[in-house]
């Protein structure tokens, strides 16, 4: 049988959809804009929520697109068959237009439609929906749905929220009750009383369908959204491996190529199930990698937020390598794979590989280094030990932390010093420093333009006006390069390769409140690209815009004279008097290049 292409299965679900009244959407950038309530694009739902929450989106009420995705959350995981880190999402949406029956049908239709759709059999899948809580009750509406369409009660299996739930995105926002789609990946045929929710390792999810009808708020209450959506989500790696029969996701089209040329780089063997793992993370983790520095938004790899996250990607990725005997600098290797699979559906990656590579190979050489200091360090310490003795486990933790070292790693090392480790001591350090972790996050990413409180919506009008101020003043040619909104402060991120002067910021600052005390009205209109350009409308982030748009004008009503326009999402307040005073805090630098502004505004 012919195998089945990523590139068929992408294409059929963008056309099925058109033909149900859905405007195809843009992809947005892997770092989500003006949202500090996650520091990646999770899902393809992420940049609608201000659509979600009740902002009229200018391509209508039905959308489809697919987007690219990264969640670090299980990434312990990836290694096995199914689990990634980066991943491509294919998904529709309905904003206060169709809802359960609907969603359901049209996924049932995709999934199993021999003329338009995948042709799986109705035999092989099997689905979730929600058991119900004190927030909202037992889902027996959708799995009604279900039913009627043919899929068996013993096929359909009642989950709590840890499995059936969906959101928010971050701490805050749009959620609800959600009824996922699975594939029989097991070794019988699918029995009778086998489900998700009883056997679990033999269903594979492809899909979910998240019925959004509530609003989590900063107290945790879930409040009953004005307008019910519709979010769901197919997994293409996953879906494409099952309708190939494949065993994972990393024999599709869409890994296998990166799979090879990583498992080119080793002499062992990738059938043997260490190194396949080890293999399966260096695809994942580098294909990754080389999406975030691929992205328009120039993320580097650093000790903070999404610099973090890619740093920790190659790393893990590099320890991997020498776990199976890789040596030599390898990461631009496999990159340069991922970008020549890639670069006809992102084209970023093409555009931007030169900068990938660079940043690839100078933080391969960096780990290399800190690795053989880590390696010293270890030695150290294990010769003032005799042999049987056990490492502690706060030396093992650091060798963690501080090196990069994982527990293999050092249980390796050990072994040549035929040493024990305190594994049990390690877990219980890590698992204390993860929850320390934890809690930090949650205090860090609270609010954010998910919430649309005034606050937030003021500061994004407020970032509009920097932005324009900037161009006046210091450089014509400046534009948004980056930007993150809290409920008490803006961060606006800027190409410059120079420190402002104290004249400067004075003069920015001065002209934005000079604006605000004018009385500015903010205006929206939603128009094509073209005219939106042949208007003089700023871009962000040179963005693959949708065909409609939203442009907002900061304006004198009485005269017309413009002071910005700028072609942007939303939300924004309706006049400039709503705003406050306008204050710089601190101008400082990003990265090589790329200046930062943070300022508040006071009532």
């Amino acid at each position: 049988m012919k195998e089945v292409s990523s590139d068929f299965v992408r294409e059929e679900f963008i056309e099925f959809f058109k033909s149900k009244k859905h405007s195809q959407i843009q992809p947005a950038s892997l770092i989500p804009e003006n949202d500090p309530t996650v520091l990646f694009t999770t899902a393809g739902m992420h940049p609608l929520v201000p659509f979600l929450l009740g902002e009229k989106h200018p391509q209508g009420k039905r959308l489809c697109n697919f987007q690219k995705c990264i969640r670090t959350q299980d990434i312990e995981e990836v290694g096995d068959a199914w689990h990634l880190t980066f991943f491509e999402m294919l998904g529709n949406w309905s904003i206060g237009d169709y809802f359960k029956k609907e969603a359901i049908e049209f996924s049932f239709k995709f999934l199993t439609g021999k003329k338009k759709g995948l042709g799986l059999p109705v035999e092989m899948l099997a689905v979730t929906c929600f058991i119900g809580d004190k927030d909202c009750p037992k889902d027996n509406e959708a799995a009604k749905v279900w039913k009627k369409l043919g899929i068996p009660a013993h096929k359909i299996a009642f989950l709590p929220k840890a499995q059936n739930w969906w959101g928010p995105a971050g701490l805050t926002g749009p959620c609800g009750p959600d009824s996922e789609m699975f594939y029989y990946v097991g070794k019988e045929k699918p029995l009778k009383k086998s489900n998700p929710g009883t056997d679990e390792k033999d269903w594979c999810e492809i899909w979910n369908d998240v019925f959004m009808q509530y609003n989590k708020t900063n107290e945790g209450k879930f409040e009953e959204l004005r307008q019910k959506n519709v979010d769901t989500g197919m997994g293409l790696e996953r879906t494409t491996a099952v309708l190939n029969g494949f065993s994972s996701a990393f024999e599709t089209d869409l890994l296998k190529p990166i799979f090879d040329q990583a498992a080119s780089l080793t002499k062992l063997q990738p059938e043997i199930p260490e190194v396949q793992k080890s293999l399966r993370i260096i695809t994942d983790h580098l294909r990754a990698a080389t999406f975030i520095l691929g992205d328009e938004k120039g993320i580097s790899p650093s000790n903070v937020d999404q610099g973090y996250v890619l740093r920790r990607l190659i790393r893990r990725a590099i320890r991997h390598a020498r776990l199976i005997g890789i040596e030599e600098n390898f990461t631009v290797r496999v990159a340069q794979k991922v970008v020549e699979r890639f670069k006809g559906i992102y084209p970023e990656l093409d555009k931007n590989h030169q900068r990938i590579f660079e940043e690839l190979d100078r933080e391969e050489t960096r780990f290399k280094q800190t690795l053989e200091k880590g390696i010293h360090l270890a030695e150290k310490e294990f010769s003032a030990l005799q042999k049987g003795e056990t490492v502690p486990a706060k030396i093992v933790f650091d060798l963690y932390q501080s090196f990069g070292f994982p527990l293999e790693m050092t249980e390796e090392l050990a072994r040549e010093k035929r040493l024990e480790i305190d594994v049990k001591g390690f877990e219980s350090l890590l698992l204390e420093h993860q929850e320390l972790s934890r809690k930090g996050a949650e205090q860090k990413f609270k609010g954010g333009l998910s919430d649309h409180s005034e606050s937030t919506t003021a500061l994004h009008t407020a970032t509009h006006l920097l932005n324009e101020a900037l161009r006046r003043i210091v450089d014509q040619n400046i534009f948004q390069k980056g930007s993150n909104i809290t409920a008490e402060r803006l961060r606006f991120d800027f190409p410059l390769d120079r420190k402002l002067t104290a004249e400067e910021i004075k003069k920015v600052e001065d002209l934005v409140n000079q604006k605000i005390s004018e009385g500015l009205t903010v205006e929206i209109e939603v128009m094509g690209v073209e005219k939106a350009k042949a208007a003089g409308a700023q871009g962000v982030f040179d963005a693959k815009y949708s065909d409609s748009v939203k442009v907002y004008t900061v304006l004198n009503s009485e005269t017309q004279e413009v002071f910005s326009r700028e072609i942007c999402g939303g939300p924004h307040v309706k006049s400039l008097k709503e705003l406050g005073k306008f204050r710089i805090l601190k101008e400082e630098s990003s990265a090589a290049g790329i200046r930062r502004i943070k300022a508040v505004l006071e009532k």
